[in-house]
């Protein structure tokens, strides 16, 4: 039986943005490049112009040999895993090209294997190619190819052949594939040279350091070292101040992320594209909040006070300015439709309401202080306080069951919003909910946070089911 080998690779400049694809057929026995495929296909997001590669890849190899083995060889994890059964697939834009790379040949005769960035040049080149081809209105032909044009060779070129840095400003696009290509060959490496390529990418660091909490000073202080993720730059709060015009940094950092975090041969971590972020807005200031009182969905619902209305306004004159907000969902409760609404004006978007995000009913402790509360109720808060399965006097609801609430919510809300930024405009409870998940922390971290009124936290989804979080409790801006 003959054997193929199927390298693929897309991008997208922006993702979604600008995409394209190529895709490399080799004869497994003899290194010989047999076809190559590659092609603009508009505005997408990395991934799904990773599967148009892996599609158009083992098509070729379909052509040459309808009957042979293929062995497939690509930089992007998740599609590795997604295709090999060992991750779900959930994008609703990916299942069918999934579905589709399935059928192409018979269950059995393909089998994939992760590769870093560096040794996918060829795959890689050709969908920088469809893409500089696409910024000049064109489509990408074998004729036009780097390697034909740069080095003399024919479509059948190596890996290897790289091109010559052509003129051209610092934003032409075919001379920032270039430049990568450049970089590749005169031995800077593949992370500068994707670096390069993104044109301005946001510093990457660990998200743990967003874990203290305890203080809001802390936090505040956080906000320019902790970018959980370069693919957070679409974050409505992302204050790292990252270059918003053409970016490419989710591929860019997420392959350089792969190329250096290499633990044992075949594994690094994976490109997840776009993710679901969530801009996570507590409702600016009621009568209540000064004064430290118990409120929650049991109680007499407030509305906001003069100071929280104004706090409104601020925020959305912030968000307005990052201009990256799509949607807005609200808790029912009127503090946040009220905040929810004033931003909602001012971004020219409409306000939807769900249920999940409204906050936890305190029962008969709603309208009093944690003093009085002490006074009156001691050994029902004794055990509110050591363990999230107790109730608030008065059949209150637990930390325990708004947790499993705010998680449903959370899940939901995911598969709708999947690669968008949507501000949740939500309560104490449930953010510090949403953080303590994303974080992987206990029950008693709920108590260990503060969150000022009208503050800011961000929570980005990713499609292994893992989370970034970037926290921004500081409201001087609200002020």
């Amino acid at each position: 039986m003959r054997e193929f080998i199927v390298e693929a690779d897309g991008g997208s400049r922006g993702n979604p943005g600008p995409a394209g694809y190529g895709a490399v057929v080799s004869d497994a026995a003899t290194g010989e490049t047999l076809r190559e495929a590659a092609e603009y296909i508009g505005v997408a997001t990395n991934n799904v112009a990773e599967y148009r590669g892996l599609l158009a890849g083992l098509r070729a190899a379909h052509e040459l040999d309808p009957g042979a083995a293929v062995h497939v060889r690509m930089d992007s994890k998740l599609v590795v895993e997604q295709m090999s059964g060992r991750w779900k697939i959930k994008h609703p834009g990916m299942k069918p090209l999934a579905a589709d790379a399935a059928r192409i040949f018979p269950p059995g005769r393909v089998t994939y294997e992760w590769i870093p960035r560096e040794r996918n040049k060829h795959a890689d080149r050709l969908a920088n190619e469809a893409m500089d081809a696409g910024a000049r209105g064109e489509q990408w032909s074998a004729s036009t190819s780097t390697a034909e044009l740069d080095t003399g060779a024919g479509a059948g070129a190596g890996a290897g052949a790289e091109a010559v840095a052509p003129a051209g400003p610092p934003g032409d696009a075919a001379a920032g594939a270039a430049r990568v290509r450049e970089a590749l060959a005169t031995g800077r490496g593949e992370a500068d040279a994707s670096t390069d390529a993104a044109r301005g990418t946001a510093t990457a660091t660990d998200a743990a350091r967003a874990t203290d909490v305890d203080s809001a000073t802390d936090a505040a202080r956080a906000t320019e070292a902790d970018t959980a993720r370069a693919t957070d730059v679409d974050s409505a709060t992302d204050a790292a101040r990252a270059t918003e015009a053409d970016t490419a940094t989710a591929k860019a950092d997420a392959d350089t992320r792969a190329a250096k975090a290499v633990a044992t041969p075949g594994w690094a971590p994976a490109d997840m594209g776009a993710p679901a972020t969530f801009v996570l807005l507590r409702h600016g200031e009621t009568p209540l909040t000064p004064q430290k009182r118990f409120s929650g969905s049991g109680g007499t619902d407030p509305s906001l006070s003069d100071i929280g209305r104004d706090q409104a306004e601020r925020a959305a004159a912030l968000l307005a300015r990052r201009g990256t907000i799509q949607a807005i969902v609200s808790s029912p409760l009127a503090r946040t439709r009220e905040t929810a609404g004033i931003i909602a004006a001012r971004l020219g978007l409409e306000v939807s309401v769900d249920d999940g995000l409204r906050e936890t009913d305190f029962g008969a402790w709603e309208g009093l202080t944690f003093a009085e509360v002490r006074e009156r109720h001691p050994d029902d808060l004794n055990a509110w306080l050591a363990s999230p399965d107790a109730e608030p006097t008065g059949g209150g609801e637990s930390f325990a069951a708004t947790a499993t609430r705010i998680a449903a919510t959370r899940d939901k809300l995911i598969a709708a919003y999947t690669g968008r930024t949507v501000l949740l405009v939500t309560h104490v409870t449930p953010i510090k909910t949403l953080v303590r998940l994303a974080l992987g922390a206990p029950p008693e971290s709920l108590f260990r946070m503060e969150l000022s009124a009208a503050s800011l936290s961000v929570v980005a989804y990713y499609a292994d089911g893992n989370a970034s979080l970037r926290l921004l409790n500081d409201t001087s801006h609200l002020r």
